[in-house]
């Protein structure tokens, strides 16, 4: 199995395990779009993981698969391409990239997905499309840059050159550096802490991000004016707002 969904403390993570580079196939690009899907739907999973190894996070494509492809079979694959990604960004749940070694092309467009990226302090970055006379296919054009801006997201997209962590982190293509051999640790962290937090609130907060980046501010308000008063029905606020004024904040426990 080339992608798995391993479930811990209520984080689920998403395991990619294609050695040598861990190349998002067809297949791997399928079971991604199914395993995305589980998570968002199970009850278990509070929190998603994306994880590719101790090694690398996935270095794209399969190039060599890619290859024997002529226009018309791209035009039938390319939509479930971008579906299998967006799957992953669409999880209604906190997801982290725990990104070690290479995330080129694809591998860097399956972070993008992901809400918060915490990089290796070997990880390299990148969008090398360009040099093999294609562009991002995976939604890089839209989500790098949606996520550092088009300029920046232009030159890395028009030259294809790869980033470290350092630079990265400054572009704000990753949001934090760790030691590689603490990226799972840190990242599984991060998820357990808000898999503990309140689900529908959550999955609140990241629909109004999301959707309302893709509206004018005033659909993005309203969207927003929506759930906060919704959120007014939910058991997790009758909890919290009563652990507030008995006990002080931060101390409601919403499982």
């Amino acid at each position: 199995m080339t992608l798995s969904l391993e479930v811990s403390e209520g984080v689920g993570t998403l395991r990619l395990d294609r050695p040598p580079m861990n190349a998002l196939d067809i297949a791997t690009q399928d079971r991604l779009r199914e395993l995305a899907v589980e998570a968002g739907d199970r009850a278990d999973v509070r929190a998603v993981v994306i994880y590719g190894g101790e090694k690398v996070f996935a270095a794209g494509a399969d190039i060599k698969e890619m290859q024997t492809m002529d226009h018309a079979a791209m035009v039938a694959r390319s939509r479930g391409l971008q579906d299998a990604f967006t799957a992953v960004a669409r999880i209604p749940k906190p997801v982290v990239a725990a990104i070690t070694g290479y995330a080129l092309g694809g591998g860097c467009e399956l972070a993008l997905c992901a809400d918060y990226r915490i990089a290796a302090d070997n990880a390299k970055l990148g969008q090398p499309e360009i040099l093999l006379g294609l562009i991002p296919g995976a939604g890089g054009t839209q989500r790098l840059s949606r996520l550092i801006g088009p300029s920046k997201a232009k030159d890395l997209i028009f030259t294809g050159r790869m980033v470290r962590a350092e630079e990265a982190l400054t572009l704000g293509l990753v949001d934090r550096i760790v030691p590689a051999a603490e990226v799972y640790e840190q990242a599984h962290a991060w998820a357990a802490k808000l898999a503990q937090g309140p689900a529908l609130a959550l999955r609140a907060a990241k629909e109004c991000v999301d959707a309302g980046l893709e509206a004018d501010i005033d659909t993005g308000l309203t969207i927003e004016r929506n759930w906060f008063a919704g959120l007014f029905a939910t058991e997790d606020r009758e909890r919290g707002m009563r652990s507030f004024v008995e006990e002080g904040p931060g101390k409601a426990k919403f499982l």
